[in-house]
């Protein structure tokens, strides 16, 4: 009976090795043979590319979600059209045409964000 959880309990086993193991010898590495030299720099909090002068629950700029909700979609977009273009063939005009119509509806999707100053960065 205990012979049928054997590979159950090898692999926790080698799981928690892999896991652990790799986190105390960086560690115990790091101690033996690096330097520690801490200093204001190094010790600073950073967060988003300047020092952080107000309470950390301050309002951000909407614009960087803007962009960063902009960049996602469009990036969806290619991960949509590489597949496609792979199996254009087997797809054949109806496989174009909805593709087409899928760039159509991003097209407008991008114009109205162009019109309405998205883009624009004072």
């Amino acid at each position: 009976m205990l012979q049928d959880y054997f590979p159950i309990l090898l692999f926790l086993v080698v799981g928690l090795v892999v896991g652990v193991l790799p986190l105390l010898l960086g560690a115990g590495i790091g101690k033996v043979l690096g330097t520690v030299r801490p200093d204001s720099a190094k010790l600073s909090p950073y967060e988003c590319g300047f020092e952080a002068f107000e309470d950390a629950r301050m309002q951000f700029d909407v614009r960087y979600y803007l962009v960063a909700i902009l960049f996602i979609l469009f990036d969806l977009e290619v991960a949509f059209l590489v597949p496609w273009a792979v199996v254009l063939k087997e797809l054949g005009m109806f496989g174009f045409v909805s593709m087409m119509i899928f760039l159509a509806i991003l097209v407008v999707g991008f114009v109205y964000e162009w019109m309405k100053g998205a883009l624009e960065w004072e």
